[in-house]
């Protein structure tokens, strides 16, 4: 699925874990809000999750997963494989256009409508219209620098908004 409309980072590193979001909200080619909060905290702000898509389809997700983490007791693992085989397998959920990063202290995920739950093999995930380049960065300044997570999610999400017209410098990052 190709989002457009946000950049969402999140960067394992140095006994840290970030997750990055910018605030750029778009309609079609229109920016409509400069300042949403796509990166947001669950179960107790022990798992941190980021958000691209569509925001109704987005919040009915992060509600499901925030369900999930309950019922599995902060399980992030468990709860995203429940969460991804619902969303893979119901009428209406199917139809939701979303993608969802979710970490903790010890896994890092990229979930998606597909069935997917994805961990990333270096402790980067990305998603969103400027991912790519964000990701990218982020590889680079993990392998290249002294930085700790959280600067390198700020770094690359500069980088990212510089390039990405969908992606804005108002940076939030979260983490653990």
């Amino acid at each position: 699925m190709k989002v457009r409309s946000t950049t969402i980072l999140a960067v394992r590193h140095k006994d840290c874990v970030a997750v990055a979001g910018d605030g750029q909200v778009s309609l079609g080619n229109t920016v409509m809000k400069h300042q949403a909060r796509k990166v947001r905290r669950l179960y107790h702000g022990q798992v941190i999750t980021g958000f691209a898509g569509a925001t109704a389809d987005a919040f009915t997700l992060l509600d499901l997963l925030e369900q999930k983490l309950e019922q599995y007791n902060g399980n992030l693992m468990r709860a995203a494989v429940e969460l991804a085989k619902e969303w893979r397998t119901d009428k209406m959920l199917r139809r939701l256009e979303a993608m969802l990063v979710a970490v903790d202290k010890e896994y890092s995920l990229l979930l998606t409508g597909t069935g997917d739950v994805i961990e990333a093999d270096n402790g980067v995930l990305a998603i969103g219209s400027g991912g790519s380049y964000a990701q990218a960065a982020a590889l680079a300044l993990v392998e290249n620098s002294d930085l700790d997570a959280e600067a390198i999610c700020r770094s690359s999400m500069t980088i990212a908004a510089d390039i990405c017209v969908f992606t804005n410098h108002s940076i939030v990052i979260e983490k653990i």
